[in-house]
């Protein structure tokens, strides 16, 4: 019989390392380890993994994804993910809160929000390589008057180079255009205001622009307009809050903001092809 589930389950810094900061290596042997990060949850801090060997599966946000050697993926304090297997493997990982992040290094980490493993060449893995190696050496010297500093400093520049790969596959700040800037700043905002907000005009209001000139940036940049992106986002809370929790599809209707239930339904059966219901039921484990 399913374990009931109340809400989804949130990993903390403190529970999951002891620590604010963390960084380390770890080999298949050592997997068991890691018995937290096999069931699905959220964390409360950003985590990077950094695969030197092997091959490892996991799921973030119902999306399977697959780690090759050679390969980085972050994962964001909101995402719900889990590690389903391993083979052959040794990586690198490295947690940070946010109160240790970098400001500016946060800022570009929302951006690239969701992020996918990403593939790296053969002189930058050996580099971020190497610098792993040296913070983890670092984070051993525990002796040091400055350590926090040395470790903060150290996390923060392995973080700055991770960000950077992922931020090269897009335009570099000097080339992007104006639809790009409005659709980078639409995205901000429709994270933290998807619950409130349900129309684009809401949107475009918020960012001094009409609601045409929004539709055509952002319709520009990634192919979908204003409105998809919305619906995604929703249907996104929607799915986590239907996997993870025990609340009636009227209450996590009524928690994303709609007070018309059946309007709330059809929405997620227009975008899922499947009814909130359903979705629960196949999901189950």
């Amino acid at each position: 019989m399913p374990k009931k589930r109340t809400s989804i389950p949130v990993n903390t810094m403190a529970d999951s390392f002891g620590t604010d900061i963390a960084i380390g290596k770890a080999s298949v042997g050592d997997i068991p380890a890691f018995g937290k990060a096999m069931q699905s949850h959220r964390d409360d801090y950003h985590i990077f993994f950094l695969q030197e060997k092997g091959t490892t599966t996991g799921e973030i946000d119902f999306q399977k994804f697959k780690i090759e050697n050679s390969s980085v993926v972050y994962v964001h304090p909101n995402q719900v993910h889990r590690l389903i297997a391993f083979e052959n493997v040794t990586l690198s990982f490295w947690a940070i809160s946010n109160e240790d992040l970098n400001p500016e290094y946060l800022k570009l980490l929302e951006e690239i929000t969701p992020a996918k493993p990403l593939s790296l060449e053969k002189e930058t893995f050996s580099v971020i390589s190497e610098a792993v190696s040296l913070c983890i050496k670092l984070s051993e010297r525990n002796h040091e008057k400055l350590y926090h500093s040395l470790l903060k400093d150290s996390c923060n520049t392995l973080v700055a180079l991770v960000a950077s790969q992922y931020l090269a596959q897009a335009k570099s700040g000097e080339t992007l255009s104006r639809f790009d800037v409005m659709t980078k700043a639409f995205k901000a905002i429709l994270e933290r205001n998807f619950v409130t907000a349900k129309k684009p005009a809401e949107y475009a209001q918020a960012l001094h622009i009409s609601s045409s000139y929004l539709n055509e940036c952002v319709k520009n940049t990634t192919g979908y307009p204003v409105s998809h992106h919305i619906q995604q986002r929703i249907i996104l809370e929607a799915k986590r809050l239907l996997f993870y929790s025990d609340k009636s599809v009227k209450e996590i209707a009524s928690e994303l903001g709609y007070d018309d239930y059946p309007y709330f339904s059809r929405l997620f059966t227009k975008v899922t092809a499947m009814t909130p219901l359903n979705f629960r039921n196949k999901n189950l484990n």
